[in-house]
This record gives structure tokens, C-alpha cells and sequence, in this order.
């Protein structure tokens, strides 16, 4: 057996002037020896608001530049609402429906055209717009798949299509998140010791050793914004979409006892999305200060 877990790298998107620019991507952003007096950063997702809720904070001037209507759209409307409010309080400058139509470096200068025409300038710019797979250069043409795609596997872990070959992490494109990938690993090193010995079952259980069940039912990720950001499971809106009956729990944290450890003025809110029909929990959201040691438990009520 082999398994490939070569991960991914920042997908930069096709912009004329963009290979003069030196633009930035999270692994420049993150390895930086300075902080540039001024930021551009482009997307609306988890890198671009964590990255710009760090350098806001370390003093740069933050431009935020998002094509879409609003900042973490995979979450709860409301998460991405109360994060903008944030980096908007902060000082920082976000501007949605913001296409960037070209980039260019004068005088070093960095200058962001948008669609409107408007010129933006900025010391570095900062491109958070999506990951895209290591496995260009992997051999991939010699066993019938596509160099450069991703790796579509089934609980197991097993690339579809193949009956020796596995793939973990983000090169599979289930879980983009680093404790995702360790996860899928303890299970395709399971399966592949299990098979090796003949002791796989020929249909794994959902949640037993041989299957990596948590990918696509409850799947916890924090986004370490200032407020930070915490979900599992479905959002409303998703459970919706995949048929069930739910209704939303709102719940204003700063009603929660624990909420005055913080000091005055916490501002946080929760949301739980239940099953009518089954009486379960389909998914959890938090936005606060240090909603992140919340998600265990609603990960485990998932």
C-alpha cells in the first residue's frame, strides 16, 4: 500500500502583473520578519480574517478585499457579521462584492485594481484565495489519475478507483484541517495493517476503526479572529439543504455565567441547529472571546 499525503499549497489566482508583485501568501504571512505599514489582504474566508485580525493588531493598516458579500461564508451568517464588526472596530477596511482586477509593484508600491477601476495601494498584498492539491508532479499518470487533482478516497481512506493506493490530509480535499489529517492517518494506517492481515471487514461500521466517519458529520474548526469563530456539524442553512427538519437555538453568551470571567461587556452568541424529527443536535456555532474551549463538548453533543 501507499498513501499520499503531500498536502496542498495557496492556489493564486490568474491576474495580470501578479508574478511581479512578490504577492504574499499564508506561509509569507505567517514567516514575515516585519510587519508592512500597509496590507492588503484578499479573500473573505478563514486565512484572510485570521491574518487580518493579526496584522490590524500588530499595526499595519488593513485593507480587506472580498469578492463575495461577507466574511466566512461557510459559517453562520451571523459569524461572519460580528467578525467584520470586529476588524471594522479595529481599525482595519473591508470592502465586500470587491473584485481585484489586476495587481502591479511601482516604485515598490503595491497597487490592487478592483473592478471598478479604483486603486488601492499597499506596502504587500496578501492573497488567501483557496489551496489547491500537491500531486502535479507524483506520478499520478501512471496509475490512470489526473496529475494536479485532488484525491477522492472513501471512508477508508482508499482512492476511489484503486485498490492499493490511499490519501490523507488535504490532498483528499475532505477536511482541509491539520487535526482532520492526523485523524485520517490513525485510520488508513489501521485499514492498511487490517487488510494486510486479512482481519478488514468488507463493509466497516461508520464510526468504528476502519472508517473515518468524522469527515463528513462533525467536523470541529476554530478560526482564531478577535472575536473568535467556532463551528461543528451543519450550519442552519446546510441542514436545510440536505432535507431535515431543524430549527435554530440562538443563545446571547453574554447571558452565560462563565461569560463574566472575560469582564464587562462580553458580546458573544451561540447557535444550535436541532433535528425536530430525531432529536439531535445537526450542528453547533459559537462567536465570542474564547469560544474556542467551548467546541469540545458540542462536538462530542454532535
Amino acid at each position: 500500500a501507499v498513501a499520499v499525503c503531500t498536502g496542498t499549497r495557496a492556489s493564486l489566482p490568474e491576474l495580470p502583473g501578479l508574478d511581479g508583485v512578490g504577492p504574499w501568501t499564508s506561509r509569507e504571512a505567517t514567516s514575515a520578519e516585519e510587519v508592512p505599514r500597509r496590507l492588503i489582504v484578499v479573500g473573505g474566508g478563514v486565512v484572510a480574517t485570521e491574518m487580518a485580525t493579526v496584522y490590524q493588531a500588530l499595526g499595519s493598516q488593513v485593507t480587506l478585499l472580498v469578492r463575495g458579500k461577507g466574511l466566512l461564508p461557510r459559517m453562520e451568517p451571523f459569524a461572519g457579521e460580528l467578525v467584520a464588526e470586529a476588524l471594522t472596530a479595529a481599525g482595519a477596511e473591508l470592502r465586500t462584492g470587491t473584485p481585484v482586477e489586476s495587481v502591479t509593484r511601482e516604485n515598490g508600491t503595491v497597487v490592487a485594481v478592483t473592478g471598478t477601476g479604483e486603486r488601492i495601494e499597499a506596502d504587500e498584498i496578501l492573497f488567501a484565495t483557496g489551496r489547491a492539491p500537491r500531486t502535479g508532479d507524483i506520478g499520478l499518470e501512471t496509475v490512470g489519475l489526473e496529475p494536479g487533482s485532488w484525491l477522492s478516497v472513501d471512508d477508508t481512506l482508499r482512492v476511489e478507483g484503486t485498490d492499493w493506493l490511499y490519501a490523507c490530509g488535504d490532498v483528499n480535499h475532505r477536511a482541509l484541517l491539520t487535526h482532520q489529517g492526523k485523524y485520517q492517518a490513525r485510520i488508513a494506517g489501521d485499514v492498511i495493517g487490517a487488510r494486510a492481515a486479512g482481519t478488514a471487514p468488507a463493509a466497516p461500521q461508520p464510526w468504528g476503526p476502519y472508517a473515518a466517519t468524522a469527515d463528513h458529520h462533525a467536523v470541529p474548526q476554530v478560526v482564531f479572529t478577535d472575536p473568535e469563530a467556532a463551528a461543528v456539524g451543519l450550519s442552519l442553512a446546510e441542514a436545510e439543504q440536505a432535507g431535515h427538519r431543524v430549527r435554530a437555538v440562538d443563545v446571547d453568551l453574554s447571558s452565560v455565567a462563565g461569560a463574566g470571567l472575560y469582564g464587562e461587556g462580553y458580546r458573544g452568541r451561540a447557535r444550535m441547529v436541532v433535528d425536530l424529527d430525531e432529536n439531535i443536535l445537526r450542528g453547533v456555532t459559537f462567536v465570542g472571546p474564547g469560544v474556542g474551549e467551548l467546541l469540545h463538548s458540542a462536538t462530542v453533543a454532535v
